[in-house]
C-alpha cells in the first residue's frame, strides 16, 4: 500500500482563510500578497485577466476580493478581505477584471497588469490547490516559482557585476544558494534574479535594496 506523504497539516485541511474555496480565494489571495511584494508598493491600476474555472465563478467564489485584498497587502484570512474592493477605490486603486475565453495552461490561472506613474509589472500566478500557489511569468520571462522555500526576486539593471554582489552578500550571511535562475529583458535593461536559499534571512534584504542598480528586491520566507 502507497504511503501518503504530506508537508503539513495544511496539506489535509487546507489554510486559514476568509472565502468557500482554498484555490479561489486563499490562493488567489496569495498570488496578489506576491505580485504586492515584488512592485513594493501600492499601484494606481491593475488590470486583472482571468482564465477558465477563475474567469467563470471569480464573483462566487470571492476571486475578485481575494485578488485585491493580496494587492492590498491582506493574508488570505485578513477580516477586511470582504471589502477590499471598496477598500481599493477609497484608497484610489483602479481594479478592471477581464475574463478571458480561451484556453489556459492551468484552470485557476490569472495575470495581473499593474502600474503606477511609468513603473509596470505583469505576473502570471496559477492557484495550484489547497491555497498553493504558482508563478509562472514575470514581465514576459518564464519561470516556475512555487515560493516552498525560503526565496528573493531581484529586480535590476542588467549591467555587469550584479550577480556577484547580490552573492556576496549571501555568502556573507552565511545564506547557501540552492538554485538561482537569471534572465533580463535585453542587454543593459531590466533583469530579474530568482534566488532560491537553505536559510531564512530577511535581514539581509535591506542590504540587498541598497546596492545600485536595484529596482526592487523581495523576500519570501
Amino acid at each position: 500500500m502507497e504511503q501518503l506523504k504530506y508537508r503539513s497539516v495544511f496539506d489535509i485541511i487546507g489554510p486559514v482563510m476568509v472565502g468557500p474555496s482554498s484555490s479561489h480565494t486563499a490562493g488567489a489571495a496569495r498570488i496578489g500578497k506576491v505580485v504586492r511584494k515584488i512592485f513594493g508598493e501600492q499601484p494606481d491600476t491593475v488590470d486583472i485577466y482571468l482564465y477558465e474555472s477563475f474567469a467563470k465563478t471569480y464573483r462566487g467564489h470571492g476571486t475578485d476580493i481575494a485578488l485585491v485584498g493580496g494587492l492590498l497587502g491582506m493574508e488570505p484570512d485578513d477580516p477586511q478581505l470582504a471589502d477590499s474592493l471598496k477598500i481599493a477605490h477609497e484608497r484610489g486603486m483602479e481594479v478592471l477584471f477581464v475574463p478571458k475565453q480561451e484556453k489556459a495552461e492551468h484552470p485557476n490561472m490569472v495575470q495581473l497588469k499593474i502600474t503606477k506613474g511609468t513603473r509596470k509589472l505583469t505576473v502570471t500566478g496559477k492557484s495550484i490547490g489547497g491555497g498553493n500557489i504558482q508563478i509562472s511569468e514575470l514581465n514576459g520571462f518564464k519561470l516556475s516559482l512555487s515560493l516552498g522555500v525560503p526565496t528573493f526576486i531581484v529586480v535590476h539593471q542588467d549591467v555587469p557585476g550584479m550577480i556577484a554582489k547580490v552573492s556576496q552578500l549571501l555568502s556573507e550571511a552565511a545564506v547557501n544558494i540552492g538554485t538561482m535562475t537569471v534572465t533580463r529583458e535585453s542587454k543593459g535593461e531590466k533583469a530579474i534574479m530568482i534566488i532560491e536559499v537553505d536559510e531564512r534571512n530577511e535581514e539581509i534584504l535591506e542590504q540587498i535594496r541598497a546596492l545600485p542598480h536595484i529596482f526592487s528586491a523581495s523576500y519570501f520566507g
